[in-house]
Parts: C-alpha cells; sequence; structure tokens
C-alpha cells in the first residue's frame, strides 16, 4: 500500500507560487500589516484594518521587557558561550512558561470563570468575581494576569482596551478583568492592576480565540525582543561574563515620541 495523504489548510506551495489559506502571499505583501497576516494563519481569513491593528499592538506590547527577564536573561547567556544566534533565541524560548509569558491563557480561563460563575448565579460580574477569588484563594490559586512586578499603572493595558474598543471587540472579558481588579482590591486591600499578559487574555478571549493559542502571542511577541537581547550581548559584551541585570545602565536614545 502507498502512503496515504494528510491534509493541511494553512499553506499551500506549487511552482513560482505560495498560497496562505489561499491568499497568493506576494499579494499579501505591502497590502496587509503583520498581525493581520498572523490572524490569517491562525483563523483562516483576513480581519479587518481595526483588527489587524490590534493584533500588531498585542504583539507589540509584548516584544521586549529588558534584559532582566527570564527569556531575556537567557537569551542573553547563551549568547555569552557564543552560542549562534538560533540558539540563543531557543533559550530564550524555552524559558516561557507557567511563570513567564503563561498567564495570557491562564488569566483567559480565569474570565471566563467569572463569567460563568455570573451567568449561572445570576449575579453581576463584580459578585462573581467575589465568588471566583474566594474559591481561587480556598484552593490555593492564584488569579494569573494582574499585578506587576515593576509597574503599579501598567501603561500597556489601556492602550490595547482602547484599541479593542476601537475593533468592537466583544467587552465580556475586559469587564470581567475590571471586575478581578476591584475584586483583588477589595480582598487585599491594595490594587494589582490588569497587566500587559491580563489584557491580552482578555482581548483575545474577545477575538474567539481558544486558550490554547494564547500564549503563542507571548513567543512570538518575545522572539523580536530575544534577537536583539542575544545580538547586543554578542557585540557589546565579553564572553562567559556573570550577566547581574540589576547592574545594567541604559544608554540608548533619550525618551522621544512619535
Amino acid at each position: 500500500m502507498g502512503d496515504k495523504t494528510w491534509k493541511t489548510a494553512i499553506s499551500d506551495v506549487k511552482p513560482n507560487e505560495v498560497r496562505i489559506r489561499g491568499f497568493r502571499i506576494d499579494e499579501l505583501m505591502g497590502r496587509v500589516d503583520f498581525g493581520q497576516a498572523f490572524y490569517l494563519l491562525l483563523r483562516g481569513d483576513l480581519p479587518d484594518e481595526r483588527v489587524g491593528r490590534l493584533m500588531t499592538a498585542m504583539l507589540v506590547s509584548s516584544m521586549d521587557h529588558g534584559p532582566g527577564a527570564p527569556s531575556a536573561l537567557a537569551a542573553r547567556t547563551a549568547a555569552s558561550t557564543a552560542a549562534p544566534l538560533n540558539a540563543c533565541v531557543a533559550a530564550g524560548v524555552l524559558h516561557v512558561n507557567r511563570s513567564h509569558g503563561g498567564a495570557i491563557e491562564d488569566c483567559a480561563r480565569a474570565l471566563d470563570d467569572v463569567i460563568d460563575r455570573a451567568k449561572a448565579d445570576g449575579c453581576s460580574l463584580d459578585d462573581a468575581a467575589d465568588r471566583v477569588l474566594a474559591d481561587y484563594k480556598a484552593r490555593g490559586v492564584r488569579v494569573a494576569g494582574f499585578g506587576h512586578r515593576v509597574h503599579t499603572d501598567d501603561p500597556r493595558t489601556a492602550r490595547l482596551f482602547e484599541l479593542a474598543a476601537c475593533a468592537n471587540v466583544a467587552a465580556e472579558h475586559i469587564q470581567a478583568a475590571q471586575a478581578v481588579e476591584r475584586g483583588l482590591e477589595r480582598q487585599i486591600g491594595k490594587k494589582l492592576p490588569i497587566n500587559v499578559d491580563g489584557a491580552i487574555g482578555a482581548v483575545l478571549a474577545g477575538l474567539g480565540f481558544e486558550y490554547e493559542i494564547m500564549n503563542g502571542f507571548f513567543i512570538l511577541a518575545r522572539t523580536a525582543g530575544l534577537i536583539a537581547q542575544a545580538r547586543e550581548e554578542m557585540t557589546r559584551e565579553r564572553a562567559m561574563r556573570n550577566i547581574r541585570p540589576e547592574l545594567r545602565e541604559y544608554d540608548g536614545p533619550a525618551p522621544r515620541s512619535l
């Protein structure tokens, strides 16, 4: 018996022709932005420009967060050993896990818990958030996507929510995130802001993305930063150094605006 065929709906490559979800890739080039093309790859259809801009904004929001982030530090450590660029990036990507980049999926799941509780109990999102948070606390589960080790008001969150509103993204998950933020403040007595991972989780859930693909947004976004961090380590620092992120001193461009 011959080999059985298998199916793919993503891409089709023939001599002098490459198609992504049916669209010629050379026709997409220069006509759609990367966010729209990524959406096309994942969902099978091109989104409108506003959703594409939102997709791109989510990727830009997480592309880098300094050399002290676990993935960046891993990439720089690999670069310090004279590893090639692909190995440095791979080292960084392998450090994206539950506690670093994994909050996007976990937050989206928590927000659905709140929404489901509100519907089941016939209560407000605020009441549902209180009940879900109480359940999580009893089980020793930390709600993901809230609080930040650096930011007391993550500047990326409000911008993503603004762009989501412009793109007419279903707001239920964003409203649930805001209810959880208020619930956490009532529970612990201080504000734990929705961080960028929580914001992305809420937006992706509103766009209808499945949980299992959500952390891929962080991986794709952070890959850009890992390339930059690894290359800088290769070209500016000595090999095999003891990398201490807390001793870094920024010497790039002064603050500037678009």
